[in-house]
């Protein structure tokens, strides 16, 4: 008898574990594009085209290799309207032996697998990820006994365990594991940013376009010019573009932000490495050998290798070892509504409408953006983490609960206690300046801070730091600046106060 093989929207390869000693004549694949997957949250169109564009283009291959596939298209009348009752559904016909899958990366939908054992009738053989480099026993192991844990460190033995950018001796090319320090510099226009890699959308892509806007027009975003690479082929083009192109630059300017420039020289790779168009491991292995080939600098080939093997393979460990209680963490008590320019774009500030702006058209945003801008101000103001973290898992097309939740929780809202990251990530706008031209175009003034034009993260900051005293100042990293804000005049203090709790009561109107 067969077994049906259950291939999910972000497991787009032959590679994948659930196809590993699968009998291409006998066993069933099934896909689906399902309204229950497609609507739990507001995701961006961009996003569902590339997604509803990448696996059809990948069933069809599939088919063309001699697989049997299952494929339900999305229609909003479809009989099953998720992936149980369409795995229900084929199992009526073929009768499996068992399903194969491989796990998936939300909490969500693995809980509702694991208990189609249960619930069908039927074995259920969940795999391992293997396009992971740590599993997720294997980052518990190390995470065990750890008061706390440090991507640093984890860094380190994933560079030790894949051989990138590693000695014969087992040193760390260049004698450092991590050149950060040479990655921040703000870029004035020169060199020039190269153009975004763009694949012209096929016939499948323009169907789905279509559909998308007829069943999806009230999702976030526009559809409008969808450039995205939705085959193993063509997300192969991308990273060949990105290396020969972009690479040499990134490293210095990786943290920079441009009032005209959305892309600068970012890979724009993830959408393709988190669906499974683009295998993490080779693309690292893409980028190593750029550098010894003097093709790129070092700095810029570990800082893009430490995010994928580093912070890529570190956040998921963290998902999957706290689940799902991870997700309900609040340690900052933060009650606030996100506000509704986040959706919009609509506001006064520069740097968060530049953000949200390049989000709404692309379905994408680089890491200083999320971390900087847009997370930096719900921090500050103290937005609910489970709003934020809901907006990323939204917006952005290289967004999956694994990857979202951890960074936005953890790293961005610092709603966990420092599990993830040992200070929060706040800042006035004297960062935004510093890496970005965004302030010379702004109403809003960053040399300001109590006035009513003055820059809102730069009140907002104090009063963040005022307002968690009791949760930070005993914090090393953060004893400087409790100490500035002592130095203050009792005056200052309470103008700066005043402002941000102005700020704070007009959020809507900034």
């Amino acid at each position: 008898m067969a077994n049906l093989i259950l291939i999910l929207g972000d497991q787009l390869t032959t590679d994948i574990s659930a196809l590993e000693g699968a009998d291409v004549g006998r066993d069933r694949i099934v896909m689906a594009e399902v309204h229950e997957e497609a609507s739990y949250t507001n995701h961006h169109k961009k996003k569902l085209i590339l997604l509803f564009s990448a696996m059809r283009h990948f069933a069809r291959q599939l088919e063309k290799d001699g697989w049997q596939v299952h494929y339900q298209r999305y229609h909003p009348d479809n009989a099953q309207q998720s992936l149980e009752g369409v795995v229900s559904s084929v199992m009526a016909d073929v009768r499996p032996d068992r399903i194969v899958t491989t796990e998936c990366g939300e909490w969500r939908l693995h809980d509702q697998i694991s208990q189609w054992r249960q619930r069908l009738d039927v074995p259920v053989d969940i795999r391992t990820d293997t396009r992971f480099i740590a599993s997720k026993q294997e980052f518990s192991d190390w995470a065990e006994g750890r008061k706390q844990l440090r991507m640093e460190y984890f860094y380190r033995e994933m560079r030790r365990k894949t051989g990138l950018m590693m000695t014969p001796d087992g040193k760390p090319e260049g004698g450092n594991w991590n050149f950060d320090g040479d990655n921040r510099e703000k870029w004035a226009g020169k060199p020039p940013a190269p153009a975004p890699f763009r694949i012209e959308p096929d016939a499948i892509t323009r169907e789905v376009i279509e559909l998308i806007e007829q069943h999806f027009a009230d999702h976030f975003g526009t559809s409008d010019d969808f450039h995205f690479a939705v085959t193993p082929a063509d997300a192969q083009e991308a990273l060949d573009y990105f290396i020969e192109f972009a690479l040499p630059c990134f490293g210095d300017y990786q943290d920079a932000m441009s009032d005209n420039e959305d892309w600068l020289f970012h890979s724009i790779l993830s959408p393709y490495i988190n669906c499974g168009l683009l295998d993490p491991l080779a693309v690292c292995e893409a980028a190593a050998r750029a550098w010894y080939a003097g093709q790129a600098p070092i700095n810029a080939v570990e800082g893009f290798i430490r995010q994928i093997v580093g912070w890529r393979e570190f956040v998921r460990g963290i998902y999957w070892l706290h689940m799902p209680g991870y997700a309900k963490e609040n340690r900052l008590g933060n009650t606030r509504t996100l506000p509704w320019f986040y959706w919009t774009g609509d506001t006064k500030m520069r740097c968060m409408h530049k953000a949200i702006d390049a989000t709404r058209r692309n379905a994408y945003a680089h890491h200083i953006q999320r971390l900087m801008v847009t997370g930096n101000f719900a921090l500050l103001t103290g937005v609910k983490p489970e709003e934020i973290c809901d907006w990323y898992l939204a917006v952005y097309a290289d967004a999956y609960d694994w990857v979202e939740l951890p960074n936005v929780l953890g790293m961005v809202m610092h709603a966990d206690g420092g599990y993830l990251g040992s200070k929060p990530y706040a800042a006035s706008g004297k960062y935004i300046h510093r890496m970005s031209d965004h302030c010379a175009n702004c109403h809003y003034n960053v040399n300001k801070s109590t006035e009513p034009d003055a820059c809102p993260f730069n009140s907002l900051y104090w009063h963040f730091i005022d307002r968690h005293r009791a949760d930070f100042e005993r914090n090393p990293r953060m004893g400087m600046m409790y100490r500035n804000w002592e130095k203050q005049k009792p005056e200052r203090r309470e103008a700066l106060l005043a402002r941000a709790n102005d700020v704070l009561a007009q959020l809507e109107h900034l």
